[in-house]
């Protein structure tokens, strides 16, 4: 209920591409229910935001899933047995290497993640800022390790902002160009599509995944790394 959609329906009023306008207006209509939430935990929403860095979707989950059967807490009951909570950001800053190893996260995400753990209070502090997360963003991306992607990722959790496109995402960009030209772009491109809605660029790029507009795959898919020994 705190997200503010009446300024996305004002950008859609102001825009001077009509065609673009009508397309999103089309999108929102088939969505109405569509809300941007926040968990405004900042440093949840890091962890696995960082093991998702320049991996395929499965060996991320795969490194998530491992480390959350050995550190996770349990959750609070009654819950399925066996399903675990995130601990807490000092249980993440003790982790010894050969446990990062065994779940397939190779030492940069490992060091990436232990670093933001000793600086999650300031993280979590700007929770409270709203929607308007440019502190967050600008403490995120002041830590190695993280840069513009993995910003907004979190940033689109934790806060739920619905200005934060994921630039340098490897599909979006090229769905984002398919749904408004028929065409993929890259991030300049996708940026240029999403200006009129400035403020709102999440949002649309989230009303877009939810139509299914994508364009064709082709080639062959990423496979997951594992070079863990056990």
């Amino acid at each position: 209920m705190d997200d503010d959609v009446s300024g996305f329906a004002r950008a859609l009023a102001s825009t001077p591409q009509a065609d673009a306008a009508a397309f999103v207006a089309g999108l929102a209509a088939r969505h109405p229910g569509l809300r941007i939430g926040r968990t405004l935990r900042v440093f949840e929403a890091l962890v696995p935001a960082v093991l998702e860095q320049k991996v395929v979707g499965r060996e991320a989950w795969r490194a998530w899933r491992w480390l959350m059967r050995k550190y996770g807490e349990p959750a609070p009951g009654p819950a399925p047995e066996g399903m675990a909570v995130m601990p807490p950001p000092q249980v993440w800053r003790t982790i010894p290497s050969w446990d990062w190893h065994r779940a397939g996260a190779e030492a940069v995400r490992a060091r990436t993640i232990i670093n933001a753990a000793h600086h999650a209070e300031k993280l979590e502090s700007t929770a409270l800022d709203g929607p308007d997360s440019a502190e967050a963003d600008r403490l995120l991306r002041a830590l190695p390790g993280i840069g513009v992607w993995t910003s907004a990722e979190v940033r689109q959790r934790s806060h739920g902002d619905p200005d934060a496109p994921s630039v340098g995402d490897f599909h979006i960009p090229g769905m984002v160009g398919w749904a408004f030209t028929g065409e993929k772009t890259d991030d300049a491109g996708m940026l240029e599509l999403l200006e009129p809605f400035r403020g709102h660029r999440h949002r649309v790029v989230r009303l877009i995944e939810l139509s299914g507009l994508r364009p064709p795959a082709r080639g062959p898919r990423m496979p997951a790394r594992d070079y863990r020994s056990f």
